[in-house]
C-alpha cells in the first residue's frame, strides 16, 4: 500500500473533485478524442456558455485540462500528465483492494 504525503493526497482530491460531475466527466470523455473548440463543446454538452465554461474552469483549474486560445476561439485538451496521475492513483487502488483480498486485521 502507497503512502502518500498529505500534498498529494490534497491533489487527488482536488482531481476527483473536478471529475465528480456528469456533465465534466462527459467533457472528459469527449475531449479523449483530442482538443476540441468550446463551441463544439457547447453542443454537445447541452449546457449553456456560462455553465460550460463553470465546468471547464473546474477541470483546468484541477489541472486535468489546458487551453489555447486562436483567434476569438479557445480550444481545449486533456493534460496527459493529469489523467496519467488519476489512472496511477486508480491503478495502486485496484492493487491495493487485490492484496487485502483474504487478509485479516486481526487475528
Amino acid at each position: 500500500m502507497a503512502t502518500r504525503t498529505p500534498a498529494a493526497t490534497g491533489r487527488m482530491a482536488k482531481l476527483f473533485h473536478a471529475l465528480s460531475d456528469e456533465k465534466r466527466l462527459r467533457i472528459v470523455e469527449l475531449l479523449r478524442s483530442g482538443e476540441r473548440c468550446v463551441c463544439e463543446l457547447t453542443g454537445v454538452i447541452e449546457a449553456g456558455q456560462s455553465l460550460l465554461s463553470f465546468h471547464l474552469k473546474t477541470l483546468k483549474e484541477a489541472g486535468l485540462v489546458v487551453d489555447r486560445r486562436e483567434g476569438r476561439w479557445v480550444y481545449y485538451a486533456l493534460d496527459p500528465e493529469a489523467i496519467a496521475e488519476v489512472e496511477d492513483f486508480a491503478g495502486e487502488l485496484r492493487l491495493d483492494a487485490e492484496s487485502a483480498v483474504g487478509s485479516r486485521c486481526c487475528a
